[in-house]
């Protein structure tokens, strides 16, 4: 596989959920809290899924919601029915979650700490490795690793009304990010603090 990892922007796309268990239930949620259209078909899926927008079909519908949709996610234990609907799917973006490597989209193992989103991927070889990784990854980020992102971020737009060389500001961006000063007060979690400082250096550039 050609596999390479991308993050789509899925807002108002029309995902396809073969299946309602656990797994579709899953990924439903993960397309749904980032505004897509979801239609699920099979027995029976939750208030919470119903509440956020998702649509629930009769499973006698797949060829018309494969038509209708831009991804789809075969997520069900009918293998034959699974196999049927990838071979309708041509030319759209399927996941496979019973058989990762015929499809041609992997979601995979995301989490949240903070604003910084994490994706953990091992190639279909060790779903029990991707959750130890997960959890080394978030006992190694820190409360300040956060706090600096927000104050680069509040840099970065402050420098581009003063120093309009993309190279220049990445090296004063990498300057605020070594300064004691800085790193101090993002020790204390005085992100408003340390963003007064920033704003005196910049203004005195």
């Amino acid at each position: 596989m050609g596999l390479t990892s991308v993050f789509l922007e899925v807002k108002d796309k029309n995902v396809f959920i073969l299946g309602t268990g656990e797994v579709a239930t899953r990924r439903a949620n993960r397309f749904l809290d980032k505004g897509s259209n979801v239609i699920l078909a099979g027995d029976f899926i939750s208030e919470e899924l119903l509440d956020k927008g998702a649509i629930l079909e009769d499973l006698s519908n797949v060829d018309k919601l494969v038509k209708w949709c831009d991804i789809v996610i075969l997520a069900s234990g009918d293998k034959d029915l699974s196999d049927y609907v990838s071979k309708i799917s041509e030319g759209k973006l399927v996941n496979r979650a019973d058989c990762p490597d015929e499809g041609n989209l992997v979601i995979p193992s995301s989490f949240f700490i903070g604003d910084v989103e994490i994706s953990l991927f091992t190639g279909g070889k060790s779903p029990l490795m991707a959750k130890e990784l997960r959890k080394k990854i978030q006992s190694t980020i820190s409360s300040k690793d956060i706090l600096e992102i927000q104050l680069q971020d509040y840099c970065r737009n402050l420098l581009k009304n003063k120093i309009p060389n993309q190279k220049d500001r990445k090296n004063k961006l990498y300057d605020i990010l070594k300064d004691d000063k800085v790193n101090m007060l993002l020790e204390e979690s005085k992100l408003d603090e340390a963003k007064v400082y920033v704003e005196g250096l910049i203004e005195n550039i």
